[in-house]
């Protein structure tokens, strides 16, 4: 006979990704000829509940090395950029994400550079990355459970009814003769 139990437990309840394109602008002191190098640093990122959906909003470091005084010259300009993404995580099993709901967000892509430019002394960038989200709450999993006789065995103590022959009934006062 068999009948079935509900676990609460924490598990996955959501999970999605998405690679976003950025377009962000970067003004150097010196009016750049031509970008030398580039790459993004230091991203930072945490991930919220926003009305049932997840907004993620985070930050990182650009460093643009570029050439200037007709390329006689080098620089290197440092800029932090802010962003927010905002997803809409499909849940499991008509689950709810609510403030008890923990959110994960995680860099699966890190932000890279995937043009730059330089126009009439600025520096255009598209920056790329790609953000995973994992959403833990509370579920129920139902489990089959079997009525089982308990599965230890059963020791059985045998009496011990051994006779014990030549009993000396006189020890105790013999005994008693040889201590005085």
């Amino acid at each position: 006979m068999s009948n079935y139990r509900e676990i609460v437990t924490k598990a996955v309840i959501g999970k999605a990704k998405r690679t976003s394109s950025s377009n962000f602008s970067l003004s150097p002191e010196e009016k750049p000829d031509t970008v030398l190098g580039c790459w993004v640093i230091n991203n930072t990122f945490n991930g919220a509940n926003n009305s049932g959906s997840v907004l993620i909003t985070g930050s990182f470091d650009v460093n643009v090395w570029y050439s200037y005084d007709n390329d006689t010259k080098t620089a290197v300009s440092t800029k932090r950029f802010n962003y927010s993404d905002k997803m809409n995580v499909p849940l499991k099993n008509d689950t709810v994400l609510d403030n008890n709901s923990e959110i994960i967000v995680r860099s699966l892509k890190q932000p890279t550079v995937t043009n730059v430019s330089v126009n009439n002394g600025m520096i255009d960038l598209t920056i790329e990355k790609e953000l995973g989200v994992e959403i833990v709450g509370n579920t129920k999993v139902k489990i089959s459970v079997e009525d089982l006789d308990d599965d230890y065995d059963e020791i059985v103590d045998e009496d011990v009814t051994d006779e014990i022959d030549n009993v000396n009934e006189e020890y105790l006062n013999t005994e008693e003769v040889k201590d005085n």
